[in-house]
C-alpha cells in the first residue's frame, strides 16, 4: 500500500524506485561494502527493508541503539545481533542447512564481534551470501571510545576476509558518514577499500503528482487536480511527507485539514531534529533560520548573524556551513545555500 506510514517491506509497495533497486543489487553484487545515501524521509529505509525481504540479511537500526544512551557499546551491538537469532534461524531453515550459532548463547560481555561476523559468514556460505545492513550508520561514530575505529577495523576485516558477507550502510548525514568511514583517509582502517554508492533522490515534481494520484487511486478515492498540485507545491518531492498527506486526506476527506495535519506532524518531527542539532551548537539553527529568511549567500549570512548578535568568526562560519551540508540540512548551488527539506523553512519561520 503506497499510503502506509511505516517503512515499506515489499518492492511492489514502493513507487518508481526500480532504478535504485537495480543499482543497489548491482552494488551488493560488486562490492563487499555498499552505501545507500539520501536525505531524511526520502525512502532509504523502505528500499533497504524491501531488498532484505528478497535476500538473506539482517538489519541494525543504529539511531535506535544510539538513542538509548547517547553512545553505542560493544555489548549493545552484540545484544542487537543476538536479537536477530530467530530471523537467522528462519534463513537457515529456508535453505535447509544445519548450523550451530554459538554467539546466540554467549553473554554479550564475553562475546567477540569478530567471531560473530565469522559465524555470520558461515551462514552466508550456505545461503549464497548474507547481508548485514546498518541503518543511519553515521551514528556508529559514537561506538566505543575511539570514534568507532574498532568497528571500522571489523568492517575492514569483513571486507578483506569474509567473502560471504556483504555490508550495507545507509546514511542521511552523507558527509558525516563519508568522514566516519574514511575510505580516502590513510588513518582509517577502511582506507583504500572501494565502496558502491547508491543515492536516493527526492521525487521530481511530476513523479510526486503521479505518486499521489496512484495512492489515491489505490485507495479508491477521487481527489481534485488542484488539491494534488497544491500539496506537491508545498511538500515538494519528499516521499515521507507525501505519504503523510495521503493518509491524512483519506482520514478527513478535506484538503485544508489534511495539509494542516501534515504540517503539524512535520513540525513536531523537524523541531525534534532541530533541538538535537541545537545541542551541538545554537549557531546551526540560527544559520538555517537565516537561509529560510532569504539570507542565502555567505556574506548575507555573515551580516545576518552579526545583526542577530551571534558572534561567529569567518573561519567558524565556513566550518558550520560545511557541517550543515555534511549533515544533509542544506545544499549549495550557484553560490547560494538552500534548505534540503522545504518544510524546514515553514517550521523555522512559524
Amino acid at each position: 500500500m503506497l499510503f502506509d506510514l511505516r517503512p515499506k517491506q515489499r518492492r511492489e509497495d514502493i513507487f518508481d524506485r526500480e532504478r535504485e533497486f537495480k543499482e543497489l543489487e548491482k552494488s551488493v553484487e560488486t562490492y563487499p561494502l555498499s552505501l545507500l545515501l539520501g536525505i531524511r524521509r526520502v525512502g532509504k529505509s523502505s528500499i533497504l527493508r524491501a531488498y532484505l525481504n528478497e535476500n538473506p540479511g539482517i538489519l541494525i537500526d543504529c539511531r535506535e541503539l544510539y538513542a538509548e544512551s547517547g553512545h553505542i557499546t560493544k555489548e549493545d551491538l552484540i545484544r542487537e545481533l543476538q536479537s536477530k537469532g530467530s530471523l537467522l534461524q528462519r534463513i537457515i531453515s529456508r535453505f535447509k542447512v544445519s548450523l550451530n550459532l554459538k554467539f546466540l548463547r554467549v553473554e554479550p560481555r564475553d562475546a567477540s564481534l569478530r567471531d560473530i561476523f565469522r559465524e555470520l559468514n558461515e551462514i552466508g556460505e550456505k545461503t549464497g551470501g548474507l547481508v548485514i545492513a546498518f541503518d543511519e550508520a553515521q551514528y556508529l561514530r559514537f561506538y566505543g571510545s575511539r570514534g568507532g575505529k574498532e568497528l571500522l577495523a571489523l568492517l575492514a576485516h569483513a571486507y578483506d576476509s569474509l567473502p560471504n558477507l556483504r555490508i550495507i550502510l545507509t546514511g542521511s548525514e552523507v558527509g558525516l558518514l563519508h568522514d566516519f568511514l574514511g575510505i580516502g583517509d590513510y588513518n582509517s582502517p577502511l582506507y583504500g577499500r572501494a565502496a558502491g554508492e547508491v543515492y536516493i533522490e527526492p521525487f521530481e515534481l511530476e513523479v510526486s503528482r503521479e505518486f499521489l494520484k496512484a495512492g489515491f487511486k489505490e485507495a479508491g478515492t477521487d481527489v481534485p487536480e488542484e488539491a494534488i498540485e497544491h500539496a506537491v507545491e508545498t511538500l515538494d518531492g519528499i516521499p515521507g511527507w507525501l505519504v503523510l498527506f495521503g493518509v491524512e486526506y483519506l482520514r478527513s476527506g478535506n484538503f485544508e485539514r489534511a495539509l494542516d495535519r501534515t504540517l503539524e506532524t512535520a513540525r513536531g518531527l523537524i523541531l525534534g531534529e532541530l533541538r538535537e542539532l541545537e545541542r551541538r551548537t545554537p549557531r546551526y539553527v540560527e544559520i538555517l533560520r537565516g537561509i529560510a529568511l532569504g539570507y542565502n549567500r555567505w556574506s548575507l549570512l555573515r551580516d545576518y548573524l552579526e545583526v542577530k548578535g551571534v558572534r561567529t568568526p569567518e573561519p567558524r562560519l565556513y566550518e558550520l556551513l560545511k557541517n550543515l551540508r555534511k549533515m544533509g540540512w542544506i545544499m549549495e548551488k550557484n553560490g547560494t545555500y538552500q534548505l534540503m527539506d522545504p518544510l524546514t523553512k515553514i517550521v523555522l519561520l512559524d
